[in-house]
């Protein structure tokens, strides 16, 4: 998307001077099949992205009694019938407001509309379809997210070897550039942010404190950052590559070992399963019958 290659650019100009070719801008490569695999995804496209059953706990949020709720004093503030409302329209002035707040820092009319609560509950229904959407609802959403993920470790493999052949790093920094839509699915197959229950329409205050929130994973310049280190006072060669990564500049804690940072080797054998038995094409194959049904998930 023209977004996307803005936002490329602007963070190469962001890196400095020191590395620019010459002062010249470097032209961003695009890269759809790995960056927008969702799009190359038949699977995904068919079953999820253009299946309306596939948002069915969505659908039945926005009937609910939180819903219904909101709908019920937005109506009486604006002096309308709630008949001439419907969740869609409720959550266009809510994200006008946080539009404007978060880019303007704006008080806009819009938010007048809105409590805390009920801004808790249109978090949760965007959660929703985030959720069911790109992150755990459907393992398509995240599988489908393996090229990239595979690449990724690609490219670190590719330091290793370099390092250890006393060669130069031919790509100290490697930067890829997408959407929410790029990063969320590939959080979800790494298993971050996984509640024990899944979200649904009916266990909102249930989920009250649940660890998928869209708007803290993939916020507004939503970054994953993957820090490989080459440590030469180690007691084992095993720890001679250690990783970090760091989501939106903040370090995250690696399931396997509970801790911020991870031998390169245990991290691959945790991933093992993903690196070399996910495979995209076959992932993303659709079902010799014609079939849009959720159940094929």
């Amino acid at each position: 998307k023209p977004r996307c290659l803005q936002s490329g650019a602007a963070f190469r100009r962001g890196l400095g001077p020191s590395l620019s070719l010459g002062g010249d801008e470097v032209e961003v490569e695009v890269n759809d099949s790995l960056m927008r695999f969702f799009d190359h995804c038949a699977k995904f496209v068919a079953l999820v992205e253009e299946n309306e059953a596939a948002m069915c706990q969505v659908n039945a949020f926005k009937e609910g009694p939180e819903m219904k709720k909101v709908l019920e004093k937005v109506a009486s503030a604006l002096c309308l019938p709630v008949e001439e409302l419907n969740a869609d329209l409720v959550q266009v002035a809510f994200l006008t407001c946080s539009y404007e707040l978060a880019i303007k820092n704006v008080t806009s009319p819009w938010c007048l509309l809105f409590t805390e609560e009920d801004a808790r509950v249109l978090e949760y229904l965007n959660d929703l379809k985030q959720y069911w959407k790109r992150g755990y609802g459907y393992d398509i959403n995240s599988r489908s997210s393996c090229i990239l993920f595979q690449d990724i470790f690609q490219q670190l493999d590719k330091a290793v070897e370099e390092s250890k052949s006393s060669k130069p790093i031919s790509s100290p920094l490697i930067v890829q550039v997408g959407h929410a839509e790029t990063l969320q699915p590939l959080l979800a197959l790494m298993g971050f942010f996984k509640d024990e229950e899944p979200l649904r329409a009916n266990n909102y205050v249930r989920q009250m404190h649940r660890k998928f929130r869209s708007g803290r994973i993939v916020p507004y310049a939503a970054n994953l950052v993957f820090v490989l280190y080459h440590c030469d006072q180690v007691k084992t060669s095993k720890e001679e590559y250690q990783v970090q990564m760091l989501l939106n500049e903040k370090m995250l804690v690696f399931h396997h070992s509970n801790e911020t940072i991870s031998t390169y080797m245990d991290l691959k054998d945790y991933y093992k399963d993903i690196l070399e038995n996910c495979h995209f094409k076959e992932e993303c194959e659709l079902p010799k019958a014609n079939i849009t049904s959720v159940d094929e998930l």
